[in-house]
């Protein structure tokens, strides 16, 4: 489609009858400060409804398919794609009729619920204008303008770590300005480029990925904690579970069954799925386990949840796992489904690796990490036989949970998939 941002020549309704709004780049997703246009769906001179899709942008969780929050004409695109926009960025210019019982909000930053209203017009009518909704921020978010949240990435300076000073705790300009001296993480020195160098501009996930890890890395003390075990037994009962009709149209794999194991293994050690507020110096148990699963997708790698898991029977796991991934490696996981997790599984043993030390996703306290399925020597009963052995990992923000806790998950989930030494 066309970027081109002339406005043709069309006609119009009588302009006692029509006016001109703009629509701003909202909030699509809890604390998002940019977004990307990645294609219209719509071009100057069309005419368009409530709900239409108006564009397809990609924020640092989704894709998401931004819809039309206007009945009327588009005068103009006031946005490119290719381009990052931060929110309240005007991306439209409609012409609507008027309607004065009614009136449109014009802001668009840090705005939800701008889709189609309840209400159904009438036969031969067109719909009045749907008006933005203003929310306001959730307890706990980092309270700061676009301005001055960009004015911090800018600076390399992470903005939850920085007290702000203005009305009900808002972070300032002055506020990421002064913690240049010392208040907030830098970032590293720009890489000088080299002969032979490509640059390729990151994706909205990737740039996020990256601010999460640094965030998470340099804010939670980190501790790993691992442990081989054999899972022989798990994997015969892994092949019975295929032939069950149960969970016919389910990829069953080991990290169902992993994932089966870490929510029962959390139940037993229910503190594990707490998380430290640093704002009120606060330990926060969390009533339900939201499963995240690390997904490496075209995008970048996603970590979506599932949530309640631990209230699912093993056939609705595999389903809600194979659902998840799916999703996710296809691009179309909804923000919504990338926020509130409360503990992670990543499967590193899909990429043909033992284990590691993964880094926790932020707003959580634990992450386990999986590897591979492989034949090991084993001592059974006094001899060395061949055994499916797997390496687990689980590393746990120290503020929260202690070694004791730590390590008690990591053996009641070796426990539970087999004979753990």
């Amino acid at each position: 489609m066309s970027n081109a941002f002339s406005m043709p020549s069309i006609d119009r309704w009588p302009t006692d009858m029509a006016t001109t709004r703009q629509f701003l780049l909202p909030d699509v997703g809890e604390g998002l400060t940019e977004a990307e246009i990645i294609r219209w769906h719509v071009a100057a001179g069309d005419h368009v409804v409530v709900n239409q899709p108006l564009a397809e942008i990609e924020t640092a969780k989704a894709l998401v398919e931004l819809p039309c929050p206007y009945d009327g004409l588009v005068v103009e695109l006031l946005a490119a794609t290719g381009v990052v926009l931060p929110i309240g960025t005007p991306l439209v210019s409609f012409e609507v009729e008027i309607d004065d019982s009614q009136p449109v909000e014009g802001s668009g930053a840090n705005l939800v619920g701008y889709g189609v209203t309840d209400e159904t017009p009438q036969a031969g009518r067109r719909r009045r204008a749907t008006t933005l909704t203003k929310v306001a921020a959730p307890t706990g978010r980092v309270l700061a303008k676009p301005p001055v949240r960009q004015l911090a990435v800018r600076l390399g300076l992470d903005i939850s770590l920085i007290a702000g000073s203005g009305p009900g705790g808002i972070v300032t300009r002055d506020d990421v300005q002064h913690a240049v001296s010392g208040n907030g993480t830098r970032v590293e020195p720009p890489v000088v480029s080299m002969p032979g160098d490509v640059r390729t501009p990151a994706t909205a996930v990737q740039r996020a990925m990256a601010d999460a890890m640094v965030r998470s890395a340099f804010t939670a003390p980190h501790a790993t904690v691992w442990v081989d075990v054999d899972v022989t037994e798990s994997m015969a009962q892994l092949q019975h579970l295929r032939e069950d009709r149960a969970f016919e149209g389910s990829r069953l794999s080991p990290l169902t069954l992993v994932a089966r194991a870490l929510l029962a293994a959390v139940e037993r050690n229910p503190a594990i799925n707490s998380v430290w507020d640093a704002r009120s110096r606060e330990v926060v148990a969390r009533g339900n386990v939201n499963l995240g699963i690390a997904v490496a997708s075209p995008r970048g790698l996603l970590v979506p949840n599932i949530p309640a898991a631990q209230s699912l029977t093993l056939p609705e796991l595999a389903r809600a796992l194979t659902e998840l991934t799916a999703t996710a490696r296809e691009g179309r996981t909804p923000p919504a489904a990338m926020s509130g997790g409360t503990i992670t599984i990543t499967n590193v043993g899909v990429f043909g690796v033992d284990g590691g030390t993964p880094i926790i996703n932020p707003g959580e306290s634990a992450i386990l990490a999986a590897g591979r399925v492989m034949q090991r020597p084993w001592v059974v009963e006094g001899a060395v036989v061949p055994r499916d052995v797997m390496q687990l990992s689980l590393s746990f923000d120290h503020r929260v949970i202690d070694g004791q806790l730590g390590a008690s998950l990591l053996a009641d989930v070796a426990a539970i998939l087999g004979a753990a030494q």
